[in-house]
């Protein structure tokens, strides 16, 4: 068999995934694959499997079939605690917070599952809300704020690709683009980073490719400079 000389890049490769909740067939065959250092993002209507992708990624389905592989490991007998320390981050739409604790006790609570955490140092740098709310209990903090700590607690625990859904949903501009900001530093740093996102205008600047996901399969591969070309394609597949 020849060897690929671009899985030495490769972090993340989906092939034939199907996924179940009870007697429910959500995913009908996903194929993607996403490489290192790169923003992909899943578009599609609400409903249409993206934010079980992410799930499946995590085995956090009721039951997966197919290939999920991470850094060349095969994933789909390994347990959700296992994945994570692959270096696999994943900050769900409920965001995950300890709600009862505060900003500082939130960042120190989580377990290094490996090397290259962010120290709190950092994450104060890249989320200076968080400085001036440190004191401040998780029910006390905004939208905005819960969403950053949500983020913030998966840096520290040195994950180097993040499954993020929907981490914009609800939330004013001004937090949104600081958001923006976020990212594209994590980019930059040579985080991967997959996105499920209903805002597209978020996600068109940042992203280096999107995968169109309907009905559990994906439907459409759209690099980002084929996003005008392929705009009409897309406002039809998101109901735009």
């Amino acid at each position: 068999m020849s060897s690929n000389p671009d899985r030495e890049y490769e972090q993340l490769r989906i092939s034939g995934l199907h996924a179940f909740y009870g007697e429910s067939h959500i995913l009908h065959g996903i194929d993607l694959e996403v490489n290192r250092g790169e923003l992909v993002t899943l578009l599609g209507r609400n409903g249409a499997g993206r934010s079980t992708t992410l799930k499946a990624i995590m085995n956090m389905v009721g039951r997966r079939t197919g290939s999920i592989m991470i850094n060349g490991e095969e994933t789909m007998q390994c347990a959700p605690h296992h994945i994570a320390r692959l270096g696999v981050g994943y900050c769900p739409e409920h965001r995950g917070i300890f709600s009862s604790l505060n900003v500082q006790e939130n960042l120190t609570l989580p377990p290094v599952v490996r090397s290259g955490g962010m120290s709190l140092e950092d994450i104060y740098t890249m989320f200076p809300n968080l400085y001036e709310r440190r004191f401040s209990q998780g029910t006390k903090l905004s939208g905005g704020e819960q969403q950053m700590l949500a983020m913030a607690r998966i840096l520290r625990t040195g994950a180097n690709m993040l499954l993020l859904d929907e981490i914009t949903e609800g939330l004013a501009p001004v937090i949104v683009e600081k958001l923006g900001e976020v990212l594209v530093a994590l980019k930059n740093k040579g985080l991967t980073i997959v996105l499920v996102e209903q805002n597209f205008h978020f996600a068109a600047p940042l992203a280096d490719r999107h995968y169109v996901v309907e009905h559990g399969q994906i439907v459409e591969e759209i690099s980002a400079n084929e996003l005008s070309a392929k705009q009409s394609v897309l406002d039809s597949y998101l109901g735009v």
